[in-house]
């Protein structure tokens, strides 16, 4: 009988373990709110009926990377990891079989997560369907295929430490900070890189290049940063894809719709009141006005191609037809956005809060590459505006990526 009743206390203490490690729906629906702050799907997500198996190229100056398995297949995925893993991969770029991830995998800003909010993401990717993915090989070039090189990057670059709350800062800024710098992770595009991938701290948000793009400036900068932006102008931004001043797109676009757009009221306010602290960087350039010359052969393009649109002062459609009057992207000392959406024509992202499509067409065929630059420095520099001169042979180039 002692047997029997000290087997039972030993099921029933396995049993109450067992269902204490499984996580509650308020966990799983938290880690999702934290997946969708991440925009982890957007890296992860090769095929969109396979959401989270990964396997999609990302490209880097060293060369393509193909981003991990994160649904819970126990082969190619993350079934098999303890949470210990799981954790230390996402804050420490180490792989279960510890191996060094790149960078990548942006676990520079994930470090500053808590392992609450770690474990709550896993949670929620555990709900998801398995799926048999096994991922290629990094393309990178020689030695960077070498992973052990990692310990050398990490030892140089790489700050591991969770997100320090200024308490002499309200409660949303904070938490815009820890979003931010942490799981949003926006300084791995708007934070300008050295020559080995890792951030220039010292310019941070400051804007850089990124495939093709240019992320802009996400600091107080009056021309090209957002000094002219309210917090609630942000907090549209980040909602709806659009705000008074600007429509999201390339690479921003693809943010919004799949991160912003998603999180909750609170947590997009407490980005924006973050953002709006940040003060002015680096000092914005000196500009040289383009000559009369310049300024005309833009000006007859604009007339011709833009003008009905964007009107003859600029002024455009708020939320319909950006204003270019004191557009913060199109002032950036980069640029290649600006470049692009000629180029390329620009499709406004619809969000809940902003369902009603917009359109743009490119250029690239009926322009040549001295008309785009022309116009280019036409819009850069004209109802107060002012940016550095863009040549013909940037525009050149610009194509060349097409």
């Amino acid at each position: 009988m002692r047997a029997i009743l000290v087997c039972l206390a030993l099921c029933s203490a396995i049993a109450g373990a067992a269902g204490a490690s499984e996580p509650s729906p308020e966990m799983i629906a938290r880690g999702k709110a934290l997946t969708e702050a991440g925009d982890c799907a957007s890296c992860h997500t090769a095929e969109p009926l396979k959401p989270f198996a990964g396997g999609k190229r990302i490209d880097t100056p060293f060369g393509g990377i193909y981003s991990p398995n994160l649904t819970p297949d126990r082969e190619t995925g993350i079934g098999s990891w303890s949470d210990a893993d799981f954790t230390r991969a996402l804050r420490f770029g180490i792989a279960p079989d510890g191996s060094n991830y790149y960078p990548a995998f942006p676990y520079p800003y994930f470090t500053k997560m808590t392992k609450d909010d770690t474990l709550a993401i896993r949670a929620y990717l555990g709900t998801q369907a398995p799926v048999a993915n096994r991922i290629k090989p990094p393309e990178l070039r020689w030695p960077l295929n070498y992973r052990v090189l990692m310990r050398a990057w990490n030892w140089l670059f790489f700050k591991p430490g969770l997100f320090e709350p200024d308490q002499f800062k309200s409660a949303a800024w904070n938490r815009g900070g820890y979003l931010v710098t942490g799981l949003g992770h926006c300084g791995a595009c708007h934070t300008p890189k050295n020559w080995f991938g890792a951030d220039k701290r010292e310019l941070a948000f400051s804007g850089s290049p990124v495939d093709g793009w240019f992320a802009p400036r996400l600091d107080g900068a009056a021309r090209s940063g957002l000094q002219s932006w309210s917090a609630g102008d942000i907090a549209e931004y980040l909602q709806s894809g659009r705000n008074a001043k600007s429509h999201a797109g390339g690479l921003m676009a693809e943010v919004v719709l799949n991160s912003t757009s998603k999180m909750s009221d609170a947590d997009v306010r407490a980005i924006a009141v973050y953002l709006k602290g940040l003060p002015p960087g680096r000092r914005e350039p000196l500009v040289t006005p383009p000559e009369d010359g310049e300024m005309k052969a833009g000006q007859a393009v604009y007339a011709r191609f833009c003008i009905a649109c964007h009107e003859a002062d600029g002024s455009g459609a708020p939320r319909i037809y950006p204003p270019l009057p004191g557009n913060a992207l199109l002032q950036s000392i980069n640029p290649s956005s600006t470049i692009r959406i000629i180029l390329d024509g620009a499709h406004t992202v619809t969000t809940p809060r902003a369902p009603n499509p917009g359109e743009m067409p490119g250029y690239a065929k009926q322009l040549s590459d001295e008309q785009i630059a022309a116009v280019t420095n036409y819009i850069r520099n004209s109802w107060g505006n002012a940016a550095p001169l863009v040549t013909a042979a940037q525009v050149a180039k610009a194509r060349k990526r097409d």
